[in-house]
């Protein structure tokens, strides 16, 4: 979802003439709160601990932080009883293993790749050795079955290195373009005549051609154990992978997409050098997708061949919004192009799974294969008629994985309407729901040993996430943290204690530890708030639910002035992304638009953040409820919160305005163009106008395709509905965005202009992306965003 891109990011004006505000001084700490104080991000928040993980010893925890608010984040350690946090130097940290790379199967070893080579870990010892030093980058290591070789990639080819005699063996050898052909070989009827004269005629020629054959089978007979070279054409090959026998290679091909597929440019004006500079970005939805297939080489036969998906069940189905279009019968369908993903293959070796997707995202498929036999068998199927996705799914494999016994499959689906976690078995077909409920797990994690699962998940409420921990053949699920929020939780090695990332509504994230037992209390380690940050009394905002007009629970964070005045205004703030949980208990990512909100309320305004239709924690139904309609319940929920205001919270009706950015700068639009009587004013930030601009991953899983389903964009971009346009409308795009093109913001204004509107203005950012870097253009914007509901949505002062 790449409308994901935090929606909050500013950019440098090129209009002038707004107010000024009283600046912020580092250290001077006050209760009241300035647009350019709260703009200035973390250099006024502070920066929170990331990337927690745990030395292979269990003995310390590193992370990233910056306590002394420098231009970047620095790597920082902590003993494992909270105590002694010290910056580690970069020299010391050049000598750390990485956090990922993958472990033997009893954790004694670890490899991993860094700075393009690999190197082995023995985890008792700490002894570390360098096993490649070359310019090329090695990737992707990993033990074989038998625990006595490193496989890793080269340039998209499969190596090993013997661990005990230090052998290098390549094991595949693709090879990019066509296959070349023997310059000797004849290329007509009459040069195979003639070839077959010569020896006939000649003996000379017959004992040369002779000598030519032998030297052949020679040369042949000396690279008997080199890979067969697989010349890949114009395609790419990814998703390599070993059997643990070592007789099969399973690969991915694609094909490259048509070399006329035009590739958006976005212009950057204020350059080093002068000129300007065109950033090749990407296609626009609909563009022709690669074909991919998945095949098999067998280095006992020397041979490949493809796995066929031909014969999945509903692989031919055509989907339903098709019959929208239908004229006349339609033929017989050909199958939908598919994806594979895997194999992975079970502990003991001798099971394999693998995952198809089909492309158009409304069906997963999860096989038992055998590349003996060729063979795939169906052992669950996943289909949408919107589009598949959610927590541990993804749009990918998903989380999946196999039990113990090497019998049984694990896996996750919205099979319920909420993503849980299943088993199946691959000789039965049994499937059996391990969690249920209205609720959604994620960050799903076997125990080492084997035991336990560990996830988290908001079954106490949408906006409160726990961190849980389930018998391995289900049960009761056990909460491990209790603090109202959300818990980021990484295990010790020895899996006794947690470190948590933690934060509540109105407090950043910190690093805390506990013990790995129900009812421990969690002990605090970093402090990243500045003192002028916690000067303010930051309000808790309330989270409540209403009904929306199909009788649908929404959810909502509500910031209120301690002195109600009736009949006063108010903001509603629509997050971006559209899959993205904001009405929360824990720190928002939009974290200055958190401190905004503030100052609002401060100003007597009251600000209700929506997570509306398309939000993400609240289950299938939610997330596809936008299905071939973006604008439709997605802002219905905003019309149903304004009329929550006035009705139960004494906001003039007259006296709203909406803002928000990306997705949310989308559903604002949608909102002053076809809500005119409900929304006075409304800041339209870095804004999606025109569906079929954007890209595919993300649109045409939602909408379909512009050319299959073109109702839907119509029915979905705002473009279409400027005409309705009667509030005062200001819009901010960056000149620079290489994900919301600066040209969606273009093609609109000049509707405007067509349309003789004048009751709008544009704001541009010359150096800004889709998300702002400037704290200058952040100021900017919502200096901007507070003049515009200063001044439609408050009363005029008389003189």
């Amino acid at each position: 979802m790449l409308l994901s891109k935090r929606f909050n990011i500013l950019i440098f004006t090129v209009l002038s003439g707004l107010f000024s505000q009283t600046g912020f001084c580092q250290g001077n700490a006050t209760a009241t709160l300035t647009i350019d104080q709260i703009m200035q991000g973390t250099a006024f928040t502070g920066t929170s601990p990331s990337n927690i993980s745990w030395s292979e010893n269990g003995r310390q925890i590193y992370f990233q932080w910056n306590p002394d608010n420098n231009r970047r984040d620095s790597l920082y350690t902590v003993n494992a009883d909270g105590k002694n946090i010290r910056k580690v130097t970069a020299s010391a940290s050049q000598l750390l293993p990485t956090s990922n790379g993958a472990y033997n199967r009893n954790y004694t070893q670890k490899v991993y790749e860094k700075n393009g080579d690999i190197y082995l870990l023995d985890v008792k010892s700490g002894k570390i050795e360098q096993l490649t030093n070359t310019v090329e980058r090695e990737y992707l290591p990993d033990f074989t079955f038998d625990q006595k070789k490193i496989a890793f990639l080269q340039n998209n080819n499969l190596f090993y290195l013997h661990l005990g005699s230090g052998q290098l063996v390549q094991l595949t050898d693709f090879r990019k373009g066509p296959k070349p052909t023997d310059p000797e070989a004849p290329k007509s009827e009459q040069e195979k005549w003639l070839r077959s004269q010569q020896p006939a005629l000649l003996n000379i020629v017959k004992l040369r051609e002779a000598d030519k054959a032998t030297a052949k089978a020679q040369v042949k007979a000396n690279t008997r154990n080199r890979p067969l070279t697989i010349y890949l054409g114009d395609k790419a090959v990814d998703n390599i992978v070993l059997s643990p026998d070592e007789q099969y290679i399973t690969y991915r091909l694609s094909a490259s997409v048509a070399a006329n597929t035009q590739i958006a440019q976005v212009p950057n004006f204020v350059t080093g050098s002068g000129f300007t500079q065109n950033i090749a970005t990407r296609p626009k939805v609909g563009h022709p997708q690669p074909a991919y297939e998945m095949a098999v080489y067998n280095r006992h036969q020397d041979t490949t061949y493809q796995v066929p998906f031909t014969d999945l069940p509903g692989i031919n189905e055509v989907p339903a919004f098709r019959k929208d279009y239908a004229t006349k019968k339609e033929n017989t369908p050909k199958p939908r192009a598919i994806i594979a993903y895997g194999p992975v293959w079970s502990d003991n070796g001798k099971n394999a799974l693998l995952v198809a997707r089909a492309q158009d995202n409304k069906d997963r498929w999860l096989l038992s294969f055998e590349p003996t036999t060729r063979t795939t068998k169906l052992l669950y199927r996943q289909h949408d008629e919107a589009w598949i996705n959610g927590p541990g799914i993804g749009y990918g494999a998903g989380e999946i994985g196999w039990l113990p016994d090497n019998e049984h499959i694990w896996f996750q689906s919205e099979e319920t309407g909420y993503s849980h976690l299943y088993t199946v078995n691959i000789k039965t077909g049994a499937k059996k729901a391990l969690t249920h409920g209205n609720y959604e797990i994620s960050n799903l994690q076997l125990s080492r040993n084997k035991k336990y699962w560990y996830f988290n998940a908001n079954k106490n409420h949408p906006g409160d996430v726990q961190f849980y921990r389930l018998p391995l053949q289900g049960g009761e699920a056990i909460a491990l943290t209790s603090l109202p929020g959300s818990h980021e939780v990484t295990l010790s090695p020895d899996e006794k204690t947690l470190a948590i990332r933690y934060s509540y509504s109105n407090k950043p994230w910190e690093l805390y530890l506990q013990d790995n037992r129900p009812g421990a209390k969690p002990k605090q380690v970093t402090n990243s708030l500045p003192p002028a940050f916690k000067a303010y009394n930051w309000r808790e905002p309330e989270v409540l639910s209403f009904k929306a007009a199909d009788g649908v629970n929404i959810f909502a964070r509500l910031y209120r002035p301690a002195q109600t005045v009736a009949k006063g205004p108010a903001v509603i703030f629509v997050h971006g992304a559209g899959y993205l949980q904001n009405a929360h208990k824990w720190w928002s990512q939009y974290f200055r638009e958190y401190m905004f909100h503030n100052f609002l309320v401060d100003q007597g305004y009251t600000v209700l953040d929506i997570d509306y239709r398309g939000s993400s924690g609240y289950g299938r139904d939610v997330r596809t409820g936008i299905y071939r309609h973006m604008g439709g319940k997605d802002l219905s929920d905003h019309v149903d919160g304004a009329k929550l205001l006035v009705d139960k919270y004494g906001v003039d009706a007259k006296r709203i305005g909406i803002y928000g950015g990306s997705y949310g700068g989308f559903i604002t639009l949608m909102a002053m163009f076809t809500q005119p009587d409900v929304f006075a004013a409304g800041a339209a930030l870095r804004s999606v106008t025109d569906w079929a601009h954007y890209n595919h991953g993300y649109t045409a899983n939602i909408l379909n395709e512009p050319f299959t389903d073109s109702l839907a964009y119509v029915k979905s971009s705002p473009i279409y509905f400027a005409e309705g346009l009667k509030g005062a409308l200001l819009m901010c795009h960056g000149m620079v965005d290489t994900n919301v093109h600066f040209q969606d913001i273009v093609r609109l204004s000049q509707r405007l202009i067509e349309l003789k509107k004048e009751n709008w203005e544009l704001a541009v950012y010359p150096v800004e992306d889709h998300a702002f870097t400037e704290p200058s253009s952040w100021a900017d914007e919502y200096k901007r965003i507070f003049k515009l509901f200063e001044t439609n949505l408050k009363p005029a002062v008389k003189p």
